[in-house]
């Protein structure tokens, strides 16, 4: 093939989003070493959405030469903060400020309204936010938004926007800054940004949705993230984060076992090529679910590589510790990470692990002191999590206080916002402190019911420590064949009774075909069948319909 026809196959590939293709074909056309800056530039955003960062910035910087040495000091000074931004999303502050620097050098001879002078002021705004002064990152990222509708400019629209959102999040201004991420998010989902400034403003949104405890929007968005990622099979960066953001909410929805194959594949994903952001929140996930399901040396493990990376392994690792019977660790690790300065974000979560460590401990003032913080941060927004978060910590209270009548209307009104939320794990466990009150208060059938119920979300969890906990406890009168499916398992069950094909079934539940295929195999082998009409039979026979 010619370099020519090469170079056309390249930008067609290019223009459909085929990244694969147009990577093979750029590299093709630049054997001579003779393309364009406009078609190096391609070129480098090709690379960077296969993941070959250095072949990105190499490609970048030849670029800015090229346009040095044709005059085009406009498209240098634009390419050199593009330059500036991939090396600063990989790490690498200091060549990016030079980059930086260079781009604003260079737009000092251009127009004062130009995109490029609104661009560069993202850079010191970024800094400002993640020093914490999100007031002066606020007014930072405002002004370049105004730059973007002065002069129509859409990724610095999107990028500034993304900002004022993240920024009006960490001033308190919680409703006001997810509005604001919604916006971007339209612009986003409508085609009118390029997809690395797409795909960073996706996993900012979602994280941000994560943040404020907002899971409803964070599964809509991570829904969009999917079908985004999906639409372009070649995509390297963002996909491994996508499915990390998948299983947070799938953690959440009590479907264990796909999120756990969600996480594997997140941390294989984000661990080649090194130095993705993503691969410490994916080492984190993964041990949650270690530790939720009993497997404490993998969850321990797990939790290292994540604190490896860089990540904050707290309130998870404390409650590991919990877990494992070591208490005077447990607190020690849940007192420090409180007393640390830290994200104003992660506190409800780690006030949430301490009022439980610390009733586990015996020690009642402390565990009030934190849900009594809890409840203010509740009580501040209107956040259905939080508020589920605060009640059951604050019910706990006064359970252990040996108050249960006041405890039960607040692990009413945590257990009717679980279920809202579709939280059966976080739910069980409001159910096993709601049994409690009512054993105190004598009533020992109502206490059992309770129990029961607890004890059959924990076992088709598998959540074995919670099922533990009830083992003294008589579990409901269901098969143990049918307790040994999962969740995820029984749903494909009553899809296949109810006639549908594995492509149908793979629809309707966001699977592929082949998972499908595994769980019918899994189901089989389990129930002792062999066939999709016993497989009809036994649900109806088990009243699973």
């Amino acid at each position: 093939m010619t370099e020519s026809a090469a170079l056309g196959l390249a930008r067609t590939a290019f223009r459909e989003r085929s990244w694969a293709e147009a990577h093979r074909h750029f590299g093709t056309a630049d054997l001579g070493g003779d393309l364009s800056s406009a078609d190096l530039e391609s070129y480098a955003r090709a690379c960077s959405l296969m993941g070959c960062d250095d072949d990105c910035v190499q490609l970048l910087d030849r670029a800015f030469l090229q346009w040095i040495d044709s005059g085009e000091r406009e498209q240098a000074a634009e390419c050199a903060f593009w330059l500036g931004f991939n090396l600063m999303n990989q790490g690498q502050m200091a060549p990016a400020g030079g980059w930086f620097a260079r781009s604003g050098e260079l737009a000092e001879a251009g127009p004062e309204t130009s995109a490029l002078r609104g661009l560069l002021l993202l850079p010191p705004a970024l800094q400002e936010l993640m020093q914490g002064d999100a007031a002066s990152a606020l007014g930072l990222f405002s002004r370049a938004h105004e730059v973007g509708r002065t002069v129509g400019h859409p990724e610095l629209l999107a990028l500034s926007g993304l900002g004022i959102g993240q920024a009006k999040i960490a001033v308190g201004e919680w409703a006001a800054g997810l509005v604001k991420l919604d916006e971007v998010m339209v612009a986003v989902t409508a085609g009118e940004v390029s997809p690395i400034v797409a795909g960073l403003v996706y996993c900012a949104v979602i994280i941000a949705c994560h943040d404020t405890f907002d899971v409803r929007r964070a599964a809509e968005w991570t829904g969009a993230l999917s079908r985004w990622c999906a639409a372009q099979p070649a995509l390297v960066p963002f996909r491994g984060e996508c499915l990390v953001h998948r299983a947070q909410i799938l953690v959440l929805n009590g479907d264990w076992h796909e999120a756990a194959e969600q996480v594997r594949d997140a941390c294989q994903r984000l661990a080649s090529p090194p130095g993705q952001p993503g691969i410490g929140t994916a080492y984190y996930e993964a041990a949650e679910l270690h530790r939720l399901r009993g497997e404490y040396a993998a969850a321990e493990n797990s939790y290292r590589r994540a604190s490896a990376c860089g990540h904050e392994i707290q309130p998870g690792f404390a409650l590991l510790r919990l877990a494992q019977g070591r208490v005077d660790a447990a607190l020690s690790g849940i007192r420090r990470a409180l007393e640390e300065p830290g994200p104003a974000l992660s506190r409800p979560r780690a006030l949430a692990a301490s009022v439980e460590i610390e009733l586990a401990a015996g020690q009642t003032t402390p565990a009030r002191a934190a849900a009594e913080e809890l409840a203010a941060i509740a009580a501040a927004g209107e956040v259905r999590l939080l508020q589920a978060m605060s009640s059951q910590a604050v019910g706990s209270v006064f359970l252990a206080e040996g108050d249960p009548r006041r405890a039960l209307d607040e692990l009413r009104r945590a257990s009717d916002i679980w279920r809202d939320l579709n939280a059966p794990y976080q739910g069980a466990r409001v159910r096993v402190l709601h049994g409690e009150c009512c054993r105190e208060l004598g009533d020992l059938d109502g206490a059992q019911l309770e129990f029961d119920a607890a004890a059959a979300v924990f076992w088709h969890l598998g959540a074995r420590p919670d099922t533990m906990a009830l083992q003294g406890v008589s579990t409901p009168g269901i098969e143990t064949e049918t307790q040994s499916l999962t969740p995820r398992e029984i749903q494909v069950l009553r899809a296949v009774a109810t006639g549908n094909t594995n492509r149908t079934i793979a629809e309707t539940l966001f699977l592929s075909e082949k998972t499908v295929a595994r769980h019918l195999s899994n189901i089989f082998a389990k129930l002792g069948i062999s066939s999709r009409s016993a497989a009809t039979a036994y649900a109806f026979q088990h009243e699973l319909m």
